[in-house]
Formats: C-alpha cells, structure tokens, sequence
C-alpha cells in the first residue's frame, strides 16, 4: 500500500518581487451569490466564480434544486445561474456538500423554502461539525429536519416550511457566538419566510464583517431591507432579481502571498483586491503593517514590502478568524511574540484550527502555545519537517509558507487546498521563481 502523498515546498533563493494576479474569487461571496441567483426569477451571469471545491459543491446543489447552471460567456469563471424564481424543486434530492461548511449550512437553509424532501449529507469530517442552533432555528420557523445518525450534525433531511402564512414577521432566537454562518444562511433565505425574518441573537456575534458582506451580496441582487442593530436582524420580505454580479478575489486566500513577502522579503502586490472591498479579511494587510510591514492599497490592488524587521503584536480576531494560520506563520518570524485572542471556537473548523495548528507549528521548530480563546507565538527559527493538514486547506497553505524560508518543510495531503484554490502550489512555486526577479506572474500579468 502506497503511503500519503507528500509536497515537498521550493525555497524561494531571495527577496521576492512578484505580482500575484491570479487569487481565485471569493468563496464565501461566491456561495451567497448564488444562493440569491438560484431563488431570483431570470438569468443571472457570475463572474470570476472560484473553482474550489466548496463553489463546485454549490453549483451542483443548486442546479439539483431546480437552478439551471451553464457557462457563460464572460472572462474569469463566468457561470449563467437560471434562477428558480423562488419554487424549488421537490423532493426526494440528495445535496452533496463535500467538506464544505458554508455550502452545507447555506444549503439546509434554502432547502426550508422547498417542499423536500432533501437529504443533506457531507464527508466524514464535515459530518462531525456542529449544526445544531441552524437545525434548531428552522425548526422553529416550520420546516421539518430529521437526523440520519446524530442530532445537530449532518445528514440531515429537510422538508420545507409552508409559506402560504404570511402574518407577519417569523422570529427566531440564535447564538451568535458559534458560526456567523447560521445567521447568514438565515438572512439568506429571510425575503422568501412568510412576512421577512427577525433573528434575535442572543449571544454577541462573532465574525460580523461576514454578516455585513451578506447584505451587501443580497443588496447586489436587489434586496436592501436588512436592518441590523447589533443585537437583532430584520430581513424584510421580498425577492431576488437576476444581475450580472463580478466576484472579486477571496480576502483570506490573498493573505498567503501577503504573509510571504512579510517572511522572505522583499514585496508581493496582488491585484483585483483594493481599498472597495466588503471582506472583513482584507485587515490582514493592515496587520502586517502592525508587524513593521510597508502596506500600500489603492482601489485595484493590494502590496506588501517587508520592512528591516517584524514585530510581534496582540490582536483580538474574532472578526477574522480565517486568517488566524497565516499571521501565526508570520508570528514565527518576527522578533518579538504574537498573541491572537477571540478565537475559541475555530477549534470545530475543518481542523481544530488552534490545537492543530499549534502541533503542526512545533513540528517545524516553532515555539507556539495554545490558550483557552486563541494562541501565542514566540520568535523562533523553523527546521525541516512533514506536517499533517488535517484536512483543512487554510493549515496547509499557511504552513508551507514556512518553506519558502526554511528547507525541507514536507506538506502531507497537499491536495486538500483543493476547497478553496486548487492552483495554489503553482501560485507558491511562481513566488520561489520570480525572487528578486521583478517580474510578474500568473494569468493577466504581462
């Protein structure tokens, strides 16, 4: 029997000086938008649609509940989206989610505003995450969901809520200290509950700038009456109209050739993601600049120079807990130690993003620790090494940062980068080779 697949990572000879023009587009505005062209009535063209895994996985359910999908003729993964107007179609659908968390709960979601039934399923380690408050608040508003083994997880069958009531306003009670991705899945599907939906949460909710980018995803297909207090948010009724909607790169993604030009040297620009953007992680950027990094961003792009030396800081990121594996990475180079607070519950991501994270940092000779909400790292010299991915894409490409600095770093699985930016050891290797070159590389870059 074969053993596990292993990357071994290219050291990058020098001080990079590369322009990364090829980030794929943002899943997680990608997987909203097409929720919204899938319920609008009409034709909606999506442009720079990621190629990930988890986009895929949403395409195929969508199109299994009734959206007509077919390429478009647009530049950059252009996709036709035939909205279903709202009328899904029925039952009985299985819905493959992968190991996709948003895909999964985005689709359970809109599976309540069909007649089912519809099994929602994932892999093995997609079925261990929690989904319990989202099962419950649908629940709560009508629809019927029954467990295929364990309550709160997936597989899950859906069978829709009536909307023939239409009252008033549906509320429901959620925490919002667990995922902000049952609360967008929620506001999602809220113009087509009978009446609009009020959420109330009852807990603080974590990761807002999330929250916010779904109001500007459903705004952008013609619903702007989403009010939020902070504390309560009010989705009133209505519906999607088909647009032609431009995604732009995914914030976390561009964090990786961010954070290497902070840990080689040097400078790395990525394009298409400026000052406009709605993503919360684009304050990576100015994180690094925290750290002694020089930052500059205009409408069109984004660029990082390293400065004579890092610092490390503290920093609270529960607002941008995807980018947690990419500045502890960055951490480890720095001169003084980093501690990152707020972030307890990444430990029921794709991986316990802090255990996880701090085991596969100390196999590479990084002093790393983990504390109750988050983990601190210290200066430290990285060695040689193999580290496990567990599965999770942001822990593999965060850690093979590593080796553009240090030999030997080995990541097993490599693959599973496959979620969010399948090309991305061809980005990592093009940032090895352009070093010191000043040329540019990847697709749109003369």
């Amino acid at each position: 029997m074969s053993g596990p697949v292993v990357l071994t990572v290219e050291c990058a000879p020098g001080p990079l000086d590369a322009v990364v023009a090829d980030v794929p587009g943002s899943k997680s505005i990608a997987n909203r938008a097409l929720v919204c062209a899938a319920l609008a009535g009409g034709r909606s063209e999506l442009l720079g649609l990621p190629d990930g895994d988890d986009t895929t996985a949403m395409l195929d359910c969508v199109a299994r509940l009734g959206a007509g999908v077919e390429s478009g003729d647009g530049r950059g993964g252009g996709s036709i989206v035939v909205g279903t107007g709202g009328v899904l179609a029925p039952g009985p659908v299985t819905l493959h989610a992968r190991l996709a968390g948003t895909t999964s709960r985005f689709l359970t979601a809109l599976c309540a505003l069909g007649p089912g039934p519809y099994l929602v399923d994932g892999a093995p380690p997609l079925r261990a995450r929690p989904m319990a408050p989202l099962h419950d608040a649908l629940g709560a508003l009508g629809a019927q969901l029954t467990p295929g083994e364990r309550s709160g997880h997936l597989p899950v069958t859906v069978v829709g809520l009536d909307r023939s009531d239409r009252l008033g306003s549906r509320i429901v009670q959620l925490r919002g200290d667990v995922s902000s991705q049952y609360v967008s899945a929620l506001m999602l599907i809220g113009p087509y509950v009978p009446g609009g939906l009020i959420i109330e949460l009852t807990t603080p909710l974590i990761s807002r700038p999330y929250v916010e980018l779904t109001k500007v995803v459903m705004a952008g297909f013609g619903v702007g009456d989403v009010q939020d207090d902070g504390g309560r948010i009010a989705v009133g009724p209505g519906s999607y109209s088909a647009t032609r909607y431009v995604i732009e790169p995914d914030a976390s993604s561009a964090s990786y050739p961010l954070a290497a030009a902070a840990i080689v040297g040097g400078a790395v620009t990525v394009t298409g993601l400026g000052t406009e953007s709605p993503q919360g992680d684009v304050r990576f950027a100015q994180l690094l600049a925290a750290m002694g990094c020089e930052v500059r961003r205009d409408r069109h792009s984004t660029t990082v120079r390293r400065g004579p030396s890092l610092r490390g800081i503290t920093v609270d990121m529960s607002d941008i807990s995807d980018i947690v594996p990419t500045l502890a990475v960055v951490a480890a180079f720095a001169a003084s130690p980093t501690r990152i607070t707020g972030v307890g519950f990444i430990r029921q991501k794709e991986s316990d993003r802090i255990g996880d994270l701090v085991n596969e940092l100390r196999r590479l000779g990084v002093a790393a620790r983990e504390e109750p909400d988050g983990l601190v790292v210290a200066p430290s010299t990285p060695i040689a090494g193999q580290v496990q991915t567990h599965h999770d894409h942001r822990l593999a490409m965060s850690l093979a940062l590593v080796g553009l600095r240090t030999p030997g770093v080995e990541i097993e699985d490599p693959m599973v980068v496959s979620k969010s930016w399948p090309e991305y050891w061809t980005m990592l290797r093009g940032l090895a080779k352009v070093s010191g070159s000043g040329r540019g590389f990847g697709s749109g870059v003369a």
